[in-house]
């Protein structure tokens, strides 16, 4: 009995993050102190919130449903203390794996190069790839001019492709123009299942909380 309510509970956590409709929005707030995202359905519905605890060198990430941070999703937990090639694996409440995401190590030093995996497996079973690597670069450094910094949102639009290994494409994760918080737009561009489709997406917020310590 107790096993059942697990599995029940397990799919109902993923129904709950693919019964939403696209495209995603992520919203960060800028000026906080601790990195946090609010992801948002098309219909403005609240998907769910993520903040970051400041200086813990074992990377652990809670999502909650909203930003009373009263309901687990999920949680978020690196394999090892800071490194450039941690794996982030995705548990549920009730520490059941969903999926994980492990960078690339040095090849995304120029362009953000991520492999997301399912439950259990050590297999990629997709991988998020940065685009436009150029345009990242730029937004970067023009956010960090004074005065104009606020224009690189307008001018560049670093997208991350999530493909199949075989290349079929499945989502695209696009920066968007915005004023004093930093947006990103989630689209699905091909076919998933619902256990892929909450991979991919956690793993995009995880890549998020990792690309902007980039810059």
């Amino acid at each position: 009995m107790a096993k059942f309510l697990c599995v029940l509970a397990r799919k109902s956590f993923i129904i709950r993050l693919v019964m939403m409709n696209y495209p995603l929005s992520f919203r960060f707030k800028l000026l906080a102190l601790s990195p946090q995202i609010y992801v948002e359905d098309a219909d403005g519905k609240t998907v769910c919130y993520v903040k970051q605890k400041l200086f813990r060198l074992r990377e652990k990430v809670e999502v909650h449903t909203d930003d009373t941070r009263q309901q687990l999703l999920c949680t978020i937990e690196a394999d090892r203390i800071i490194d450039w090639s941690a794996k982030y694996t995705f548990h549920d409440p009730s520490g059941h794996e969903l999926g994980a995401i492990g960078r690339r190590g040095m090849r995304s030093l120029w362009s953000a190069h991520y492999d997301v995996f399912g439950p259990g497996s050590t297999t990629p079973v997709f991988s998020i790839r940065e685009e436009n690597p150029m345009a990242k670069l730029l937004d970067g450094f023009i956010s960090e001019i004074p005065i104009i910094g606020f224009l690189s949102s307008y001018l560049f639009h670093p997208k991350y492709l999530a493909s199949r290994i075989d290349g079929t494409p499945v989502m695209r994760l696009t920066k968007q123009a915005a004023f004093f918080e930093g947006r990103f737009q989630l689209e699905k561009i091909g076919d998933s299942s619902n256990g892929e489709e909450t991979a991919i997406m956690l793993g995009y917020l995880m890549m998020n909380l990792l690309e902007r310590r980039r810059g």
